[in-house]
């Protein structure tokens, strides 16, 4: 990972490649710069969007496979998986926070030691390092 490393949050992901109007200027800034220099995503957020779709409470526009599969093809995203270090350090986070996804969110930054991109006031509160 490189120093310029951003972690993209469930929300930010989805907007930025599905609606950017939805980000903030920050935001939108960092995320556009993704293609030159990089970013991440937890894979608990492909789950949480795999959720929202199949509770109609999001439409990607076309299959959750084809949509990952066009986020790896960017090339400069890296999903990085949910293992057994993030799990622990979820755990350990003393944050009275109970999403399970933000928890493996915040504790992926944290392994990356890098910013998050994200609108979720709980998670800019806790995490210092959040954009927005």
């Amino acid at each position: 990972m490189g120093r310029d490393m951003i972690l993209l949050d469930t929300c930010a992901l989805i907007w930025w490649t599905l609606d950017p109007e939805q980000l903030s200027t920050k935001a939108r800034t960092k995320c556009d710069a993704i293609i030159s220099k990089g970013a991440a995503i937890s894979a608990i957020s492909l789950w949480e969007i795999s959720v929202k779709q199949r509770r109609n409470k999001l439409t990607l526009g076309l299959p959750l496979q084809e949509y990952v599969k066009r986020l790896k093809d960017l090339g400069s995203l890296t999903i990085i998986s949910v293992d057994e270090a993030i799990i622990l350090k979820a755990h350990a986070l003393r944050w009275e926070h109970r999403d399970p996804a933000d928890r493996f969110i915040v504790a992926t930054a944290l392994s990356l030691n890098c910013p998050i991109v994200t609108s979720d006031e709980r998670i800019r509160a806790f995490y210092k390092r959040a954009i927005w």
